[in-house]
């Protein structure tokens, strides 16, 4: 006997609530704030982290503990760091490392990215070289330099080199686990569609795995600038020019702590200018597509 027209739509109206609900657990919770007060969120916690280590330093320096030639006054590195900027040295010492670093990145991008894709989806490459990728990552990077500066000299070469290597396996390990997370039904699906290996990589397995992808990238970066200032500290000649670790070196041999310190923090107000700038906004994107995060 067949259910009433009544009985029916009731039963109707409750799924839809049930499915409505389970909806909106999934989305999340979108509050709209105001500009001024994400500018003041964003801002102030850092500002009143950095007053209170000048803060802390300057008490420091008060004290008297440490020599000067060991630990200079704020105001001195201030100084410091106002020279380079009034006889515009800073643009061209800042530019010559990350213009480096840019390329060197995005050239690890191109070999790591094909390198990963045979390491995840090739179980023999997976044996082969997938040991040697994580010990690469763990292998530090100043360790290539000596090597580097007796097989390519006190050359570009040597530089880029070094940069590649720390960055190429942290990128590629992230793309490998990216594509382990991906749900073996999307490959499935895509065998179904028609999709060859290269149409699957491409349209499937790239963009499923692209927050894991994502975090290799971002850990690359690290890893290429940080390989990139100890290949400029310690292979330094004129003809190499001066970037931030020959900068760096130069304040070393002179024993100017000031300019040290000053390099330091030129090195990271850059490391963290590109995370804010580029890999977070990026991070913020993809969890968005997922709806992972609510738009701003």
């Amino acid at each position: 006997m067949a259910a009433p027209p009544e009985t029916v739509r009731v039963v109707d109206r409750d799924a839809a609530a049930a499915v409505a609900g389970l909806d909106a657990l999934d989305t999340p919770t979108v509050t709209r704030t105001p500009l001024w007060r994400r500018a003041l969120g964003a801002t102030v916690p850092p500002v009143l982290t950095l007053v209170v280590v000048i803060v802390a330093w300057q008490a420091l320096w008060a004290s008297a503990l440490f020599p000067e030639f060991k630990l200079p006054a704020p105001g001195t590195v201030a100084e410091q760091f106002g020279e380079i900027v009034v006889d515009g040295s800073i643009w061209s010492i800042t530019w010559t490392s990350v213009g480096r670093a840019v390329v060197g990145f995005l050239v690890a991008v191109a070999i790591a990215t094909p390198l990963g894709l045979l390491v995840a989806k090739v179980a023999f490459v997976r044996t082969a070289i997938g040991p040697l990728l994580s010990g690469m990552q763990s292998l530090p990077s100043v360790a290539w330099v000596p090597a580097a500066v007796l097989w390519f000299g006190l050359t570009d070469a040597t530089i880029y080199f070094v940069v590649l290597l720390g960055s190429v396996p942290s990128i590629a390990n992230g793309l490998v686990s990216g594509i382990d997370q991906v749900p073996p039904i999307l490959g499935r699906v895509g065998d179904v569609m028609g999709a060859g290996r290269l149409a699957s990589a491409r349209l499937i397995l790239l963009p499923a795995a692209l927050p894991g992808y994502l975090a290799g990238c971002k850990q690359g970066w690290a890893f290429a600038w940080r390989s990139l200032m100890a290949a400029e500290i310690i292979a330094t000649s004129p003809q190499l020019g001066v970037g931030l670790g020959a900068y760096l070196k130069q304040g070393s041999d002179v024993n100017n702590i000031a300019g040290v310190i000053s390099a330091i923090v030129l090195i990271l107000i850059v490391g963290v200018g590109i995370e804010l700038l580029v890999f977070k906004p990026l991070e913020r994107r993809v969890l968005q597509t997922r709806g992972l995060a609510a738009p701003v």
